[in-house]
């Protein structure tokens, strides 16, 4: 398989993380809460271990949706070598760049 007849185009937008975002918030908040509930409670220590308990349980289940999301926007295009070839010889833009002045 010869890859440079191929293309890696990732399609990944923000939309596609959006939700998973918005449950991460709500995960940190539900931890600030319950944090606040036993500090509140004269219980610092489980305060501190209940924040730490969730974010360390939380976060492994957060980074497999990250990159199963971006793993599932990964593409592999085919290049026709034809059209490479024409394109690489039109060419790009008829605008003219700027020049510095002195």
């Amino acid at each position: 398989m010869d890859m440079k007849n191929y293309r890696v185009i990732c399609t990944l937008t923000f939309g596609d993380v959006y939700g998973q975002v918005i449950v991460w918030l709500g995960v940190i908040f539900v931890s600030l809460a319950s944090a606040l509930a036993l500090m509140g409670a004269s219980r610092p220590v489980y305060a501190l271990a209940t924040v730490g308990l969730i974010l360390v349980l939380s976060l492994p289940f957060l980074l497999f949706a990250f990159v199963t999301t971006l793993i599932n926007h990964i593409e592999l295009a085919a290049v026709d070598p034809a059209k490479q070839a024409r394109s690489k010889s039109a060419p790009k833009s008829t605008q003219k760049t700027a020049q510095a002045a002195g």
